[in-house]
């Protein structure tokens, strides 16, 4: 492999020949043959990674990229944080793995956690740790609202994505991931989100009133509505997988209204807003609502060690012992380098640094929104998106978006794709990420939207 760098001292991009590079398209064949036809990651981006630091990533082939993709905002502060690398290696010759019993680990990270609420919240939940995905996360939040409430139906959201597991899929959007799996979970019922650009009721934005969420209270409400009283109401703040739909604060206001008044529990799903991704520790703090459930994984520890857990009224605390449980409920790793996670992002005000770097993003991506194929730029903090669609009838521009991305990873920059379609050119950066990293990836992105412009299909 080329070195030509010490990985951690990279400031730029460089990418020479065409990709994948030998190396990475040998290991990128082996994979091929070995692994589940569902992998999904290497189909779009073509490299195998050697090694990584802070924003950077170093493919097989000594090729380096900016990671706007970050594990699918796994690695809140980058890859390899040194001081997160030491708090999970020192941890590793302590206990690695405990259940659920009380460690100096895990109490450090559920205080570290906890903290992080406003006091009034904060007084009043419950932790509980369950596997280590979001997934399972979500899994927990169903049964926990089930057993409090004695109810079984659920309303979820159009466009949401809450996971792949049996359960968590039901509850998601996503209609081709559910169709080849029969019998799905029943009793869950999907509503309108605020989804403003592309109306699922079809009125103008002049018009809105948000009368997505009208739907909903007047279906709830309705003698002959339909829908049972149900267990819980599950929402993103911002749609992420769903194409980067930040909600607006009259929606999710109206629902937090709604299901307080029918004592529904109302579940927010952090998996990908949470830890300060969008500005804030958690996205739900920015509409001015006090959650039921709370459901957080991916960046709980910082640095990619896998954890879960759900954060909860304590009102709702009626499980028996036993009741929810997970073998690797008891990460120590996850829990030392979370707990540290916190303690750096205070000291560094990196949830200043989302803000103003997310306002900078912003600013820069001002440049392609009268591209006429950009039907929208939208965002919050740094959880970004570019929707590209036909100007000609509003249908969603696939092919482009797939051309954006190839284009942009060849000039060193990784992007993610999500959606309708898969048209909506994704940036999930480090938290901690600079503005001169930010200036190289926007132009990057911008560059490679404008070189798209003569494109007359999708």
């Amino acid at each position: 492999m080329r070195l030509l760098d010490d990985i951690a001292t990279v400031t730029r991009p460089h990418v020479d020949g065409g990709l994948p590079g030998p190396r990475s398209a040998e290991l990128l064949a082996r994979q091929g043959r070995r692994e589940s036809n569902a992998r999904v990651y290497p189909r779009h981006l073509p490299i195998a990674i050697a090694e990584a630091s802070g924003s950077f990533i170093r493919d097989l082939d000594g090729n380096v990229f900016i990671d706007f993709l970050t594990g699918a905002g796994v690695l809140s502060l980058g890859h390899n944080h040194p001081a997160l690398v030491r708090a999970a290696t020192n941890q590793l010759s302590q206990l690695t793995h405990g259940l659920d019993f009380p460690t100096p680990a895990k109490d450090a990270f559920t205080e570290a956690q906890l903290s992080m609420l406003a006091p009034e919240l904060r007084s009043r939940m419950k932790v509980h740790f369950c596997g280590p995905t979001g997934a399972n996360a979500v899994d927990a939040a169903l049964k926990l609202c089930k057993t409090a409430t004695g109810r079984g139906d659920v309303v979820s959201f159009q466009g949401g994505f809450h996971g792949s597991t049996h359960a968590a899929m039901a509850l998601s959007g996503l209609v081709a991931q559910k169709e080849p799996v029969p019998n799905g979970m029943p009793g869950v019922h999907f509503f309108p989100y605020s989804y403003c650009s592309r109306c699922p009721l079809d009125l103008s934005p002049d018009t809105c009133a948000t009368n997505c969420v009208s739907y909903l209270e007047r279906s709830l409400q309705d003698s002959h509505g339909g829908i049972p009283l149900p267990a819980a109401v599950i929402l993103e703040m911002v749609q992420g997988e769903g194409g980067v739909v930040v909600a607006r604060g009259s929606f999710v206001r109206r629902v937090r209204a709604l299901t307080r008044a029918l004592d529904i529990p109302l579940v927010v799903d952090e998996v990908q807003t949470g830890c300060g991704r969008t500005g804030t520790w958690f996205a739900f703090e920015q509409y001015g609502i006090e959650p039921d459930v709370i459901i957080a994984s991916k960046a709980l520890s910082g640095v990619g060690v896998p954890i879960a857990f759900i954060m909860y009224d304590e009102r709702l605390d009626t499980w028996a012992p036993g009741a929810h449980t997970g073998t690797f409920r008891g990460n120590q790793l996850a829990f030392a380098a979370g707990a540290e996670a916190i303690r750096i992002i205070r000291r560094d005000d990196v949830l200043g640094n989302v803000r103003r770097r997310g306002e900078q993003v912003g600013c820069l991506l001002t440049a392609v929104r009268n591209h006429p194929w950009v039907r929208e730029v939208r965002g919050l903090g740094l959880m970004w998106g570019i929707e590209l669609a036909d100007p000609r009838d509003g249908r969603p521009a696939s092919a482009l978006a797939g051309e954006v991305q190839a284009r942009a990873l060849r000039q060193g920059l990784i992007v993610e794709l999500g959606g309708r379609n898969d048209c909506v050119v994704r940036l999930l950066p480090p938290l901690n990420v600079t503005a001169e990293v930010i200036d190289i990836a926007c132009s990057i992105l911008v560059d490679v939207i404008e070189e798209c412009r003569p494109r007359t299909g999708t």
